[in-house]
């Protein structure tokens, strides 16, 4: 792998943590889309005077840009402020199963560039060499006043990876690497911008509160479907981690298999089962590892393996509502749109066929997000944790 030439990736002082209201302001502004400084003023309640002095410093240092007048009404037309997509860029890595992604986003969460790389398994140092390389590659492309607003780095990873050793059919000398290793801490080395990291599954929940196009309940179990199977608590409207960042860790949770035998829901539920499904019927399963555009795989198995994830899925999200009432549940996943479809109606359909006698049963949509949701959550971690609010203090505001 020859390496790029060397680039500082350095954080301009803009992108430095922002105060309170100014983060309320542009939390605001990224949920609702370009506002005019009268209706901040209302949403927030704050005074006028107090938004248009946040919204001018904040259009100073590149992160607001003004939109067309709008006019038709008595008075002086209202002009609406949105975020400017150059405002900070975030880099987000992820580490999964079968492959490693690193991409950039703009300040609005849209991809402006990303690299890619296929294993068999991750381990550190592959992963390490990956990210470094592509970090300095990717910056080495931008100009350098984008260069100078990329303001943070978040990993998204499976925690635990040394626990699934046999079911991703890696040596357990090479998994047990991940025990001591602390690839935060090895990748800020050499970066002058802070890095942050979360479990993969929550990252992807946050994508969707972040940049999610849905109306989402203040309680929620977000779903993501991908080698494994994953999952992201939200309560009052805020994303519950836990005390060791592994809240949600639907995937262990026991429900029955197809055969009637208890079982983990990473057993029936995930794109391993899936791949192990094609395998038996000597068909190549390399299709589900790429962009799932399209995937030309036998239908019978498909069938079989959705019906059968559909199953687990059902038995997992009655569990989890008689411990949490969740309003919601949304499944998303490294899936083509129209078997996530898929998959969303036969889990209805198999949860409205259990006794749920004393629950009040949530409604199973679609995440909206999709295949990227996991390297977006770690782009959207960093954009978090230097730029908005959290967003169950939205409440008030969202009363518009």
């Amino acid at each position: 792998m020859a390496e790029p030439s060397p680039v500082s990736i350095r954080g301009s002082n803009q992108s430095g943590m922002r105060a309170h209201n100014e983060r309320l302001v542009l939390t605001l502004l990224r949920r609702h889309g370009p506002q005019p400084k009268a209706q901040i003023a209302r949403m927030t309640g704050l005074s006028a005077q107090t938004v248009s002095v946040i919204m001018r410093a904040l259009e100073a240092e590149g992160f607001l840009v003004k939109g067309q007048p709008q006019r038709g009404r008595v008075g002086q037309p209202s002009v609406p402020i949105g975020l400017a997509p150059g405002g900070a860029y975030f880099f987000g890595l992820k580490v999964g199963r079968r492959s490693l992604e690193l991409v950039l986003t703009d300040f609005l969460g849209r991809v402006v560039d990303r690299r890619q790389a296929r294993h068999r398994y991750p381990t550190p140092d592959a992963t390490l060499a990956f990210a470094r390389h592509a970090l300095a590659e990717i910056a080495a492309a931008r100009p350098a006043v984008e260069r100078a607003r990329i303001s943070g780095l978040g990993i998204a990873i499976p925690f635990q990876l040394w626990d699934w050793a046999d079911a991703i059919g890696a040596p357990r000398s090479d998994m047990d690497a991940w025990r001591h290793r602390d690839i935060r801490a090895e990748l800020a080395v050499g970066l002058d911008t802070p890095v942050y990291l979360q479990n993969d599954a929550s990252a992807a929940c946050g994508a969707e509160l972040v940049l999610g196009t849905a109306a989402l309940p203040p309680n929620l179990l977000h779903i993501f479907v991908g080698y494994f199977i994953g999952g992201g608590v939200v309560l009052n409207g805020s994303l519950f981690t836990g005390p060791t960042g592994n809240a949600g860790a639907i995937g262990s949770l026991p429900v029955p298999g197809p055969d009637g035998k208890s079982r983990q829901l990473i057993e029936v539920a995930s794109l391993a089962v899936l791949e192990r499904m094609l395998g038996a019927r000597g068909a190549a399963a390399d299709c589900l590892w790429n962009r799932p555009i399209d995937w030309r795989i036998d239908q019978e198995v498909l069938h079989a393996w959705l019906e059968s994830a559909a199953g687990g899925l059902a038995h997992a999200v009655a569990a989890t509502c008689a411990v949490i009432d969740f309003e919601a549940v949304l499944i998303d996943g490294w899936l083509p749109p129209p078997i996530r479809a898929r998959l969303v109606e036969r889990t209805g359909v198999a949860l409205a066929g259990l006794n749920t006698a004393g629950l009040i049963l949530p409604r199973i949509e679609e995440g909206t997000i999709g295949p990227d949701a996991r390297s977006l959550g770690a782009a959207c971690l960093a954009l978090s944790k230097r730029f908005l609010v959290d967003q169950g203090v939205l409440t008030k505001a969202d009363q518009i």
